[in-house]
């Protein structure tokens, strides 16, 4: 039966060059090498089958005699003296290293081959390589050192493999031949990999190809994207050009049959197997003759190369272009654009499964239809459809619309929500694109206000917020040099690596892909950045973003491809996750008692004195108040005490009176404590807004300026002329002078002074009202400078952040301990983040108040611990790479809600070993038993090995990683190596 590393590619081990699969391996922690990492079997989504291994002395028996016979001891230590220093270093006796070290064949060598009995190990020899120990596997708890049932737990002996001819199992082991592949082991899977954010330019189209272009269209299929039609400036183009993603290589597409007229700002989806290309503008745009807007519908089936017309019966939508196309359901949706006399809102839509039966149909919209516009993009996102800015005329906005497809109805996305001072929507622009990826829409490019912007705008669907995404360093302009990478190549010329081409990647023997192969990045031309541009395309292929063409500056059309690289990490659901642990009233062990009717609310002390210091100075008044009390009760009756009360009963709730606070407004406070956001209230809905503005009463008493801006935003955007009178008189009861100015304001501007005054709500207005609306229609007061800066307050994550580092620690109520170590805590946080904590919390809580911290059996370092404490208290993912070994199974075992740690974790491996941590993260990937990256560590340290010698930490390496780094020094000398060294001597 092969091992479970067999069937990899020949790549995948160091120092095996062709049977790298069936060399040996530790796979479980030896007692001597400190640590426990045995895996558990809730890591089943990122384990393997578990690989064993036989003990390391009579690996190449005969060795020592050959290389005795044809070296003499002097001679090994001219040859290599690092390695006997390191020897000599960690105690290690020379005749191991003259075991160790390979003596090359002479080439042509006849092969040698050794038998194997049924169940038992097996070795292999092919010409000019030394045999190699087939992996043996071993049940979860067992392997050399390991005792089994009945066993000592004692390592296999030297003569464990004699010969390599057969496998004897050592007495002391209990070797388990049943063991089959379902035994788990971990394995972080790395391949060729991107930088995330990172813009890359790939060829550009020849002139031959294709000509340079823009109001053109882009789609992508399979691994190709196809660009048809557009402008060159002179002429219309109706050319298909196809782009090979994988040989970045560009040619023309083959195509048959009659294609659409040359055309631009025509629109092209991809459904099924076919592209179709609906509308636009044709004509001589040269002579300025035959000019019209087109309303045909053309299919091109991308395995024939045939280009077919759909001729529709019955009602046709009217003939445009510059409008906004997507597929969904089947159906392709047409909306807006412009007819040649004016802009549009319709929407149509047809099926597209059979052009027999099809026809045109006008979609009947609702809700806040967009107004008229053209030259905007379309894109569908968690089944609804988005469209963003666009030429609108004088109504040009930067406003987000959804259409549902389900009821066909149209919303404005609101921007109220967003606080002042974070990213605000991209500016209002034309000729821009927008795609969708994940849950995010990335609007690029496109001509905003005179300018020609080149930043990438995203949004993100679920948390209705905007950002603006920064590129990657080795994709800014003027190519800063990058921090210096572990290179496999630099001191190991012989090994030689693949050079890298215009798309191609440099990868080691691993398949993973560390970057350059050069300790220094070469510094990056300053044209990896798109310049702004507008009447581009783009589209999606995979997880990344390909954009061609389009007008740059001085009306000159583009011919460049770029590609940006999305990040595909799953969302933080810290906001959720405090969210559920609120609507859930779990571990709750505070109950405030409001107003004047004492309804009760329940809450966390941790979270809620986290979050406000008013409420945490309430609440630590009424502890003391409490223990206190207690201790005169004790007084009184010293020996009063049940027996059984202290075995693990949960203590009362601690009560908090609050008398300026009612029930629903506190408990709108209470949601935004929790997940940082409130809920919008119902525009036009009077019961909504007020209940807001007592909200933000509580704010301004709690001193939560956040809130305070949130509810002022919320009421603003709120007010009409409906609530008008209603709101300021009500702000003018509460004293909250910048909304009863605000409202002011709204009652005597000159569209909605005559429609107030005339209403029956102004005739029961206070006398006081009524004379400062006068008096503010007469002389209006100056206007206020608003360029001053705005305290926001600080968000969930901030206070969870200084809770963590020390704010929190009188609020502790758990202790964690990491290996003897106490670490104290704060249950309805972990409760909330972890489904392992909330589990046992709930069933099997500690009576002593102290919970064990490991990932499976395996104890991660304090600082690895520390930077998990970090993500559960507040997202945070940044660690070092050695902590990302430790933590990339803690998703699994902790019942984290999503993999959003382990993806960093992956991330942060890949693109952060170096010469400098190499060897820390060499003891992570061994305590943890990621042999994948301690083979590439491993690989690292021996083509870097002049530079890892000086670092101080290998000094420290336990002795069996040292005999780990000597073998596979041994394995990668070279014959050219030994020809050279030799004649040298």
């Amino acid at each position: 039966m092969r091992g479970p590393g067999q069937g990899q590619s020949k790549k995948g081990m160091v120092g095996r060059p062709a049977e790298a699969t069936a060399s040996p391996e530790p796979s479980v922690r030896d007692p001597g090498r400190g640590g426990r990492s045995k895996p558990s079997h809730a890591h089943r989504a990122c384990w393997e089958p578990r690989r064993g291994s036989a003990g390391r002395e009579g690996l190449w028996p005969g060795r020592r005699a050959r290389w005795r016979g044809n070296r003499t001891p002097d001679l090994r230590g001219k040859l290599f003296p690092e390695v006997y220093a390191l020897a000599a270093q960690s105690g290690l006796p020379s005749h191991w290293v003259g075991e160790a070290l390979p003596e090359k064949r002479a080439a042509g060598s006849a092969a040698t081959s050794a038998q194997g009995s049924p169940g038992n190990v097996v070795s292999r020899s092919s010409p000019g390589r030394w045999p190699h120990v087939q992996r043996t596997r071993w049940p979860i708890g067992r392997g050399p050192g390991m005792a089994g049932p009945g066993g000592s737990g004692a390592p296999i002996g030297a003569g464990a493999l004699a010969g390599g001819a057969r496998s004897k199992v050592a007495p002391s082991v209990d070797f388990d031949h049943s063991c089959s592949d379902s035994v788990e082991y971990l394995t972080l899977n790395f391949g060729p990999f991107e930088t995330v954010h990172r813009w890359r330019r790939l060829p550009p189209c020849d002139e031959f190809v294709g000509a340079r272009r823009s109001k053109h269209t882009v789609v992508a299929y399979k691994d190709a994207i196809y660009v048809f039609g557009g402008d060159n400036g002179k002429t219309m183009l109706n050319d298909l050009l196809r782009f090979d993603v994988k040989d970045c290589s560009w040619c023309r597409a083959f195509t048959t049959g009659t294609p659409p007229a040359p055309r631009y700002h025509h629109s092209a989806v991809v459904y099924g197997s076919s592209m179709f290309v609906f509308g636009g503008y044709t004509g001589d745009i040269y002579s300025n003759s035959n000019l019209k807007n087109k309303n045909d519908l053309f299919e091109y089936k991308f395995a024939t190369g045939q280009w077919t017309e759909w001729k529709i019966e019955g009602r046709l939508p009217v003939a445009r272009s510059a409008h906004g196309a997507t597929v969904y359901s089947d159906k392709l949706w047409i909306f807006a654009g412009y007819d040649g006399n004016a802009r549009l809102n319709d929407m149509w839509t047809i099926g597209l499964q059979d052009r027999e039966l099809t026809c045109w149909e006008e979609v009947a919209q609702s809700g806040e239809i967009p107004p008229s516009c053209c030259n905007f993009p379309a894109a569908v996102c968690r089944d609804r459809m988005f469209v963003f800015s666009g030429q609108s005329g004088a109504k040009i906005t930067n406003n987000l619309f959804q259409f549902e497809f389900k009821d066909k109805t149209w919303t404005r996305i609101p921007t109220e929500h967003l606080l002042r001072g974070s990213p605000p929507p991209p500016q209002r622009r034309y000729g821009h694109t927008m795609v969708a990826f994940d849950r995010h829409l990335y609007v690029f490019g496109g001509a905003a206000d005179n300018t020609l912007p080149n930043e990438l705008h995203c949004y993100d669907v679920d948390f209705q917020t905007w950002e603006v995404i920064q590129p990657s360093s080795d994709s800014e302009v003027g190519g800063a040099e990058t921090p210096e990478r572990a290179s496999a190549s630099e001191e190991a010329p012989a090994l030689g690596s693949e050079e890298r081409g215009a798309c191609k990647k440099s990868r080691d023997v691993f398949g993973l892909d560390f970057g350059s192969t050069t300790a220094r990045q070469p510094t990056l031309p300053a044209s990896e950045l798109p310049s702004g541009r507008l009447f581009h395309a783009a589209a999606v292929i995979s997880d990344a973003m390909y954009i061609f063409g389009g007008t740059v500056d001085n009306n000159i059309r583009s011919g460049e491809m770029y590609r940006f690289q999305f990040s595909c990490y799953p969302k933080c659901t810290l906001h959720e996750d405090y969210g559920r642990l609120w609507e859930s009233r779990q571990f709750c062990d505070v109950e405030f008692v409001l107003g004047e009717k004492e309804e009760c609310v329940q809450g966390h002390v941790a979270i809620v004195t986290a979050r406000s210091r008013w409420l945490r100075r309430k609440i630590v008044q009424a502890r003391e108040w409490l223990t206190q009390k207690l201790e005169e009760e004790a007084a009184l009756v010293p020996r009063e005490s049940p027996a059984g009360a202290a075995g693990g009963a949960r203590p009362p709730l601690l009560r908090v009176a609050i008398r300026e606070a009612e029930a629903q407004p506190f408990e709108v406070l209470m949601q935004f404590l929790y997940t940082d956001k409130i809920k919008y209230p119902r525009k036009g809905h009077v019961e909504d807004v007020l209940l807001i503005m007592d909200v933000y009463k509580l704010a301004l008493s709690f001193q939560l300026r956040r809130l305070e801006q949130l509810c002022r935003q919320y009421i603003e955007a709120s007010v009409d002329l409906q609530n008008v009178l209603v709101v300021c008189e009500s702000a003018a009861r509460l004293q909250l002078g910048q909304l009863k100015e605000h409202c002011l304001n709204f009652v005597v501007k000159e569209s909605h002074f005559n429609q107030v005054i005339m209403m029956k709500e102004f005739e029961h207005l206070s006398s006081p009202l009524i004379v400062e609306i006068v008096r503010r229609k007469q002389q209006p007061p100056p206007r206020a400078p608003s360029d001053q800066p705005v305290d926001i307050g600080t968000s969930l994550i901030q206070d969870m952040k200084a809770y963590l580092e020390g704010a929190g620690a009188e609020f502790c109520d758990i202790t964690l301990l990491l290996d003897g170590h106490p670490r104290p805590a704060h249950k309805a946080i972990l409760a909330a983040r972890s489904s392992y904590f909330e589990a046992m919390f709930r069933s099997f809580m500690p009576e002593d108040g102290q919970v064990n911290i490991s990932i499976g059996e395996m104890v991660p370092s304090r600082q690895a611990f520390e930077s998990m404490l970090r993500y559960i208290y507040y997202g945070e993912v940044n660690m070092p790479p050695e902590d990302s070994l430790y933590l990339f199974a803690a998703p699994y075992y902790y019942g984290f809600y999503n993999n959003r740690l382990q993806a960093y974790c992956k991330q942060n491996l890949e693109m952060n070993v170096t010469v400098q941590n190499v060897l820390q993260i060499l003891e992570a990937a061994d305590k943890t038993q990621a042999l994948d990256m301690k083979r590439h560590c491993l690989h690292i340290i021996v083509h870097q090995f002049t530079k890892v010698s000086k670092l101080p930490s290998l000094r420290t390496l336990s002795q069996q990683l040292l005999l780990d780094i000597i073998d596979s020094l041994a394995s990668h000398i070279s014959d050219k190596q030994c020809a050279e060294l030799g004649a040298d001597i």
